[in-house]
């Protein structure tokens, strides 16, 4: 079974330049959580709790840092070792506004955990 965050939208203060640290940017953060479960899942401790994952993220993005990838890495640690039910997980953050000059898109991380 797979667990998706996906969509989170966090105005945080990561980036090496000076304007990222004190402006900030937005960002959109996607999480895909594998998990091993019984056939039936009838409450709550047979699964993970997707508000424990979400409040990890949330705290975490509010932790200024220059790198996404430090960022995207920690992140990937401290869900992994939440529960013992989890086999793998992949977490994507994107910086939605870059200070790159004439550039549209956005820039970002992804990692996964093997399997």
């Amino acid at each position: 079974m797979t667990i998706h965050l996906h969509n989170l939208l966090f105005h945080a203060f990561h980036g090496v330049h000076d304007e990222e640290q004190i402006i900030g940017n937005e960002f959109e953060v996607n999480v895909d959580i594998e998990v091993s479960t019984i056939l039936i899942i009838n409450n709550l401790q047979q699964t993970v709790n997707y508000v424990d994952v979400y409040a990890i993220i949330k705290q975490r993005m509010m932790q200024s840092t220059l790198l996404l990838e430090t960022v995207a890495q920690e992140l990937l640690a401290d869900i992994q070792s939440m529960d013992e039910k989890i086999t793998s997980v992949s977490i994507s953050i994107k910086k939605l506004h870059p200070p790159i000059e004439h550039f549209e898109g956005t820039v970002g991380v992804t990692f996964k955990s093997a399997s």
